[in-house]
Formats: C-alpha cells, structure tokens, sequence
C-alpha cells in the first residue's frame, strides 16, 4: 500500500511539474491514464483487504464460539446426573 501511495505521489508531482514547465499533451494523457489505473488497483486492493477482514473475524468468532461451546459441553460431561 506504502508503495502505491509512493507511485500515486510521484505522478501527482509529475502533473505539478506537467502544469508549470508544459511538457506536452502526451504526458498530460499519460499521466491521467497512470493516475486512473492506479487509482483502479488501489480500490480493488483496498476493497480485497477489507473482505479479508471481514472474513477473518467472522473465523475467529467462530473460532471462540467453538472454544465457549467445548468448554461448555466439558462443564456439562463432569456435572453429576440429576435424579
């Protein structure tokens, strides 16, 4: 992620420059094309990250439920039967 922020970064002092000394049409097209793509790989990264968190505090939920319910069925196992 640090590197995307880096590329991101470096384009958008490319455009800075891009603006003060007029490099040229092609560079402007260039540049906003960069800028769209990474961008693009930034929100699909950003979007991947985030279900895998979902998804790994829904398995460790599950996991501590599991722990909670065995626990439970041990307490269950040693209790003396009722009559």
């Amino acid at each position: 992620m640090f590197t995307w922020c880096g590329i991101l970064f470096l384009l958008g002092i490319a455009a800075f420059l891009d603006t003060i000394f007029n490099y040229g049409n092609i560079f402007r097209q260039i540049n906003s094309v960069m800028f769209m793509l990474i961008s693009l790989g930034l929100l699909i990264r950003t979007t991947i990250k985030m279900k895998a968190k979902r998804i790994e505090k829904t398995e460790q939920k599950i996991a501590s439920l599991e722990m909670e319910l065995h626990d439970m069925q041990s307490q269950k196992d040693k209790q003396p039967a009722e009559y």
